[in-house]
């Protein structure tokens, strides 16, 4: 389980810098709320693997989702389900909140076996992005992990764990807990559970994505 929270950051002129230090690259800003159980876009022995967001949901769009499970070559996501919801918490002065989460079931990555590596499966997941009108905050839980050995019983944020064949060769580098925010920051986050990108000895390209969330403060 982790928790991470963002607010909202008023920005300051800096005059005399402006004009001496190069701005860094601006990263959008991320939506009101959204929330998806996973995706996956990967290549590996000529066969194309490519799975759409699953039961995505937006706040300002089609507010819940359900997925029945998918099946492709080397890899599975089991049903999942997404909600995105606005709560009105003060009417008077038009307050509200809003949370986007998505839970999933029954993941497996079975394409890095014929490379030597593990067969990677999660039991469940849950994703949430939390927003109020001072700030953002994300959660995420996890159980039913195979094939990942190692992992520290407290996973920090941006976490790369190694996916290594019986040999010792990396095949993948799984990243859990990628909370993202916009530069310059406006209070909003976006959270990745877990992201899977192969490494050359997998002999695949391209990566899989379980459970995503995002959201902004609400006006």
């Amino acid at each position: 389980m982790n928790h991470t929270r963002a607010r909202r950051v008023v920005p300051v002129t800096a005059a005399l810098v402006l004009g001496l230090v190069a701005a860094p690259p601006a990263w959008a800003a991320n939506p009101p709320g959204v929330a998806s159980v996973g995706f996956a876009g990967f290549s590996k022995d000529g066969t194309q693997v490519d799975i759409a967001p699953l039961a995505p949901c937006a706040v300002d769009g089609v507010t819940s989702a359900s997925s029945e499970a998918v099946v492709r070559q080397g890899i599975r996501f089991g049903p999942g389900t997404s909600s995105c919801t606005t709560t009105v918490v003060d009417p008077t002065n038009h307050t509200t909140t809003t949370t986007s989460e998505a839970n999933g079931t029954e993941f497996e990555l079975s394409t890095l076996v014929a490379e030597g590596g593990p067969r990677l499966r999660i039991g469940k997941w849950r994703v949430t992005c939390t927003a109020t009108d001072r700030g953002t905050g994300t959660d995420w839980g996890l159980n039913g992990l195979q094939g990942f050995a190692g992992l520290p019983d407290e996973i920090p944020p941006a976490y790369r764990h190694e996916i290594r064949s019986a040999s010792g060769a990396v095949l993948a580098v799984a990243t859990f807990n990628e909370n993202t925010t916009p530069e310059p920051n406006d209070g909003s986050m976006a959270l990745t559970m877990l992201r899977i990108t192969f490494a050359p000895d997998s002999k695949a390209t391209g990566q899989v994505v379980v459970g995503t969330a995002a959201c902004s403060p609400t006006p």
